[in-house]
């Protein structure tokens, strides 16, 4: 058994044999999956653990932790700021889903923008903050990627600023803890926008929870993002501070909103609670495996009658998920919901378009929306 799965093993020594024996069959399908998947001390940037982490994969919407990124830096250049009116055009309005129907002409502002990117995934409100930014949305993807490669993000190119498939965008389990581990050093101010339990619109829309089932779940999670699409599968970074400590996970390829949610779970509950084998960090961390000259597609496990397989085992008969990390619990208090929705005086899209078919980041997938305080 790999070293690290034994490291995991160990950090559930002071749970029941019941917890153990679920983790264990958790971790057996991580080696037979054999995933990407890396954890990260942010203070120390002291990998953990890490497995396939040079393997190229499609991003998904982890993309939009790059594009928030670069919307961060540019609001610390003085470019923009958290007011900043930003504009729907007719190309962020045509976005496929995951999208939150705006007109072209209605306008949000910037912080609105970012917790609908963050908790929704919203496809148009991407690109209409990129082409705020960087003037067109070319050319903010051109910034990406020059921001991309100064934090030595060395095996990452993107292509659009919402993670919608397109050829030519990869990136690594290594590349995307750099930019999570950026992203909580140079900008603690804004740590918020990763942490929160949904959003409303101030209409009669149902309010959209945060997809990352971590949040409200497990013990000091605070963050960050989710992403799907069928050639990635169920991908997620996942931030937990304890003790003034905080760990960034990624974790990639899943097979459902509840794997990925347990694999999170585990890797951050074994790096609070076991010491570190090794003395890599991100930046010493050499580039290995036979795997880095393609990026995996993994579509025909996802987008099939084998994957909509597994993902109906992971609800119950009620449709309530079924994590099984024995770390994950149910929220101990009703989700506390932000406004984030269109500027006054306009006309909000219909209450009916933001429907649970367009559920984040799960575009390409009809998957019910996890209730907000349950599984």
């Amino acid at each position: 058994m790999p070293a690290n799965q034994n490291r995991l093993f160990a950090a559930l020594k002071p749970f029941s044999l019941a917890a153990t024996a679920v983790a264990c069959l958790l971790s057996t399908a991580v080696v037979a999956e054999a995933n990407p998947y890396i954890l990260v001390d942010v203070q120390s940037g002291r990998v953990l653990e890490h497995q396939e982490a040079f393997r190229k994969w499609y991003p998904a919407s982890l993309t939009k932790l790059m594009t928030v990124y670069t919307v961060f830096r540019a609001i610390q250049a003085g470019e923009i700021a958290l007011d900043t009116p930003i504009a729907m055009s007719k190309n962020a309005a045509a976005q496929p889903a995951a999208k939150m129907y705006f007109k072209p002409g209605q306008k949000l502002t910037l912080d609105s923008a970012l917790k609908i990117v963050l908790v929704k995934s919203a496809n148009d409100v991407a690109v209409a903050l990129a082409e705020a930014v960087g003037g067109t949305q070319d050319a903010f993807v051109t910034r990406m990627n020059a921001e991309a490669l100064r934090l030595g993000m060395t095996s990452s190119h993107f292509v659009n600023p919402n993670g919608l498939p397109g050829k030519g965008q990869y990136t690594t389990a290594r590349d995307l803890a750099i930019v999570a581990v950026a992203l909580r050093r140079e900008f603690p101010q804004y740590a918020g926008y990763f942490a929160l339990d949904g959003f409303t619109t101030g209409t009669a829309a149902k309010p959209v929870p945060n997809l990352n089932l971590l949040i409200g779940r497990f013990d000091g999670a605070d963050g960050m993002k989710t992403g799907f699409i069928c050639a990635s599968g169920f991908n997620q970074v996942a931030s937990a501070t304890r003790n003034g400590r905080t760990l960034v996970s990624v974790v990639l390829g899943t097979d459902s909103l509840a794997a990925r949610a347990d694999h999170s779970a585990d890797l951050l509950q074994a790096g609070f609670t076991t010491a570190p084998a090794t003395n890599d960090t991100l930046a010493s961390l050499k580039p290995y495996g036979p795997w880095q000259d393609e990026v995996a597609d993994i579509s025909a496990d996802i987008c099939s009658a084998k994957g909509a397989k597994v993902r109906s085992e992971t609800r119950d008969e009620v449709g309530r998920m079924k994590v099984r990390s024995p770390y994950i619990h149910e929220m101990t208090q009703p989700p506390q919901f932000v406004f984030a929705g269109l500027m006054p005086g306009q006309t909000p899209p219909p209450s009916n378009k933001v429907a649970a078919a367009d559920a984040g980041d799960v575009a390409d997938v009809p998957i019910p929306l996890p209730r907000p305080t349950s599984f």
